[in-house]
């Protein structure tokens, strides 16, 4: 069976590659395969599709270049027997339990083993712990295909590092990772990657190394923001400015240059529990990862209890007081929402009977409503504070003077209004300046 001349084909137009899963991943690597080869787009959300379709981008991640792509958005998986290149790139949240949930790529495998060509190579992008591609997908293909893995089709893991709302690290310019299951599957999956990323492809030897490299790279990261949060908490403790602390810090040449914060997402407030999953399953128990784990998931409590204890020093009723929340996205200015811990802030202040008001004009209110039940309110709509949490650095919380932060408070002493910076958005000495009261992570 012939597998070297998938890329060739792809370039004179003779096959044609095919998209599993149109979220924040998926989307932008199929508008950016789509300007260079043929390329069908499927996802099971037929009102994802029917937008795409549309020219709308509710992801914000191409904006206008939507409106012009020639992907064949598609809600109909029988179009995938047409690529003989197929990519998937289906979300892996955890569990409550914070067990890997494999359900999204599993039910991905179903539809790609249903509608498989022989002669294809399938490439998983979705994060998973060593092994998930090899020893999970690949057999559920081969049940539900009927072919024979290595003989009739190929396999391959490409992790995805896309940085959701991210204008300069993009697909196109960030190095990505490459393997297949033998030379000339990794080979030709090098071949067709390096269509679109101009920044180069890093092939490894191995499927579970590659699979490896992404868990590994964002554990790393939440254990640096873990470890800045643990400073916060410290610097909180002794009356010490956090950000003031940090700007010292990083005036030495080989500062990482992390800072504190909540810590959410789809890959770092995650992928660290794929590791550890897999590590417990060899009779391993992490003892930083999960400690890491443990601090950034406590912040958004840390923050609302922080909030209360403000009002309280405000010599406010914190069950009284109107607190209103700006941004609920996992960072700033993007629309992503999952895996929010914002909504942790939320929830610790219901623990006092405290309902917020909470607003994000970047965030899809039927998305926060159904995953997390927040009614997001619309700015105008908000009423004046008595507490001020902004949670997330959107630029328009960012580019706003104290004045126009004030103006968001109801009438009264200012040291009764309280403002929670937890991005330390404003300056220290604005803030000192304000006569409120203030709180910054």
């Amino acid at each position: 069976m012939q597998f070297n001349n998938i890329y060739q084909g792809l370039i004179n137009g003779t096959e044609k590659l095919a998209l599993v899963g149109l979220g924040y991943v998926g989307m932008p690597i199929a508008v950016e395969f789509a300007k260079h080869v043929n390329v069908i787009g499927f996802d099971i959300n037929e009102k994802r599709v029917n937008e795409y379709a549309n020219g709308i981008d509710s992801t914000n991640e191409v904006g206008d270049a939507i409106k012009n792509t020639t992907v064949d958005f598609t809600a109909d998986p029988t179009r995938l027997k047409e690529a003989r290149f197929i990519i998937v790139a289906v979300p892996t949240p955890v569990n409550q339990d914070t067990t890997p949930d494999l359900r999204p790529v599993q039910g991905a495998s179903r539809t790609v083993g249903q509608n498989l060509t022989p002669g294809s190579i399938v490439v998983f992008e979705s994060t998973v712990y060593p092994g998930v591609t090899e020893d999970v997908c690949v057999p559920i293909i081969e049940k539900e295909s009927g072919l024979k893995c290595g003989v009739d089709w190929k396999i391959g893991y490409s992790p995805e590092r896309i940085n959701p709302g991210d204008r300069v690290h993009t697909l196109t310019n960030i190095r990505k990772i490459v393997s297949g299951m033998d030379e000339e599957s990794a080979r030709e999956i090098k071949k067709v990657y390096d269509i679109v990323i101009k920044a180069g492809t890093v092939p490894v030897s191995t499927i579970k190394t590659a699979e490896a490299v992404k868990v590994v790279e964002n554990s790393q990261r939440d254990i640096n923001i873990a470890f800045m949060n643990e400073i916060a908490m410290i610097c909180d403790k002794m009356g010490i400015d956090t950000d003031e602390v940090l700007y010292g810090m990083n005036s030495k040449w080989n500062a990482l240059g992390f800072k504190p914060g909540l810590v959410g997402g789809h890959c770092i407030g995650v992928d660290p529990y794929y590791l550890t999953n897999a590590a417990e399953m060899l009779g391993y128990h992490s003892q930083i990862i999960l400690n890491g784990r443990k601090v950034n998931d406590s912040m958004g409590g840390y923050v609302a209890d922080a909030a209360i204890k403000q009002m309280i020093e405000a010599g406010l009723a914190p069950k009284k007081a109107t607190v209103v929340i700006w941004g609920i996205t996992f960072k700033e200015n993007c629309p992503d929402t999952r895996n929010s811990k914002v909504v942790d802030i939320i929830n610790r202040l219901k623990e006092y009977d405290i309902v917020p008001y909470v607003a994000d004009s970047w965030a899809d209110a039927d998305v926060a409503k159904k995953e997390y039940g927040v009614d997001l309110v619309p700015f105008d709509e908000l009423p004046k504070a008595d507490c001020l949490i902004v949670a997330v650095g959107h630029n328009e919380f960012r580019s706003m003077s104290m004045r126009q932060l004030k103006d968001k408070f109801k009438e009264g002493p200012d040291e009764e209004k309280v403002l929670i910076d937890v991005k330390s958005l404003y300056r220290m000495d604005e803030l000192k300046a304000s006569g409120m009261r203030w709180w910054r992570l």
